[in-house]
């Protein structure tokens, strides 16, 4: 009898911890398929604020850069970012076929943090679409999709989340303002460069708007992507459990104040400077909103959240219409603004912001300095990768399609189908 009654701590501790890892799966993977359903999210704003001659074309590369990016990233990206490795890349220690065993050291299944993982990676790849959308080549994207979720994102994904030298440093991004957003914008901006604008995009050198055919399917990926957000930043939390409970709610709460912000404040922005409340960059500023808190949803408070979401909706409008009259470089839905530029703004405010060592809260300019350290470091590593993947491509696969069929649209002539007949 003692010895039945001595028993019972270990089994109540081992069924406890057996409870808490349940409850962390099932965490990982719920938010795990609201990120998912960011993909036809990205899918209907930039089906929707581009032609209507592009749409099926769009919807194939949505779809095809997250199959390839699924089976390229637990084939090899996965181990990259997550292997032992060194402070710079990972090993192939995690290496995919059926060795990749489902342990519980983390407190959650290995297989559940490989889902959770892909499904960022898929979205580091589909934001490199807008920037490029309607005149790229289907099967330079296809290569590209392969070779950002192989190399390019997990590399610089391991440099923090692998435990390489910026998670050394101390830099902060919780959920991927850095990793995720600005990584898929630097290279899309790379893309953008080399590929050029549309036809009559730039007509005797003055920037010319050519509007989306459908901002109903564009307003709806926005508010898909709202949903998904509340998978993408509470997710990141990795666990359900004990004190876990408490920052998943504040952190959906940060994340939906930025994201109000960022929309309001856009649309006074451009009601004021446009003398209308555009809706384009309404919705726009709540993705920014949303881009800029991705970094430091689990670090600042709701008021720091909220002036965040705020920030990044001014700094959207004049993004914008910066990289689109001054530089010319064309941007069909906005990409490299909402996750480029407000990306690296959210990354950089983490160390203004961030209750504990921000600059507001007594900490001094050191976490700014590791932020701004992290910000230019990534964006070199995806600037430089884009550019010379793209290179490449344009002098030997082709990268740009022909006059005719950009003209005409990719639907027909790259897929023999239309999404309207």
């Amino acid at each position: 009898m003692e010895e039945t009654l001595a028993t019972i701590p270990a089994a109540v501790e081992a069924a406890s911890v057996g409870l808490d890892i349940s409850i962390n799966n099932i965490w990982l993977l719920v938010t795990t398929f609201l990120v998912m359903f960011m993909q036809p999210g990205f899918a209907m704003v930039e089906a929707g604020f581009t032609r209507s001659k592009n749409t099926a074309n769009i919807l194939m590369k949505n779809l095809m850069d997250f199959s390839i990016g699924s089976i390229a990233y637990w084939l090899i990206g996965y181990s990259l970012m997550y292997g032992s490795g060194n402070a710079f890349i990972g090993d192939f220690s995690l290496t995919a076929f059926d060795t990749l065993e489902d342990g519980y050291g983390a407190g959650y299944s290995d297989f559940a943090d490989l889902m959770f993982q892909t499904v960022f990676a898929a979205t580091a790849a589909t934001i490199v679409s807008g920037a490029m959308a309607e005149r790229t080549k289907f099967n330079a994207y296809l290569i590209f999709s392969l070779v950002i979720t192989v190399i390019i994102y997990p590399v610089s994904g391991h440099w923090l989340w692998g435990g390489g030298w910026l998670s050394d440093l101390g830099f902060i991004d919780f959920a991927g303002s850095t990793l995720v957003h600005s990584v898929g914008a630097w290279v899309g901006l790379a893309g953008a460069v080399i590929l050029g604008p549309r036809i009559g995009k730039y007509v005797d050198g003055k920037a010319k708007a050519i509007p989306g055919h459908n901002l109903a399917l564009g307003a709806l990926g926005v508010f898909i992507l709202w949903f998904g957000w509340f998978g993408f930043n509470p997710g990141s939390e990795l666990a359900a459990t004990e004190g876990s409970t408490s920052a998943i709610a504040k952190i959906a709460l940060t994340t939906n104040l930025a994201a109000a912000g960022g929309a309001v404040t856009a649309m006074l922005v451009a009601w004021m400077r446009y003398k209308r409340p555009t809706l384009s960059l309404s919705l726009n500023g709540a993705l920014a909103g949303l881009v800029a808190i991705t970094a430091g949803c689990a670090a600042v408070s709701p008021l720091g959240a909220l002036l965040i979401g705020i920030i990044a909706g001014i700094v959207l409008v004049f993004s914008v219409e910066f990289i689109d009259q001054v530089l010319k470089i064309d941007d069909p839905v906005g990409a490299i603004s909402v996750h480029g530029v407000c990306g690296a703004l959210g990354t950089l405010l983490v160390g203004v912001f961030a209750i504990d060592g921000g600059l507001l809260y007594g900490g001094g300019f050191h976490q700014l300095g590791v932020q701004a350290v992290g910000v230019v470091s990534v964006a070199a590593w995806a600037l430089g990768t884009g550019f010379l993947l793209f290179t490449i491509l344009k002098a030997t696969n082709g990268l740009r399609v022909s006059r005719r069929i950009e003209e005409e649209g990719l639907d027909v002539y790259e897929h023999g189908e239309s999404a309207y007949n």
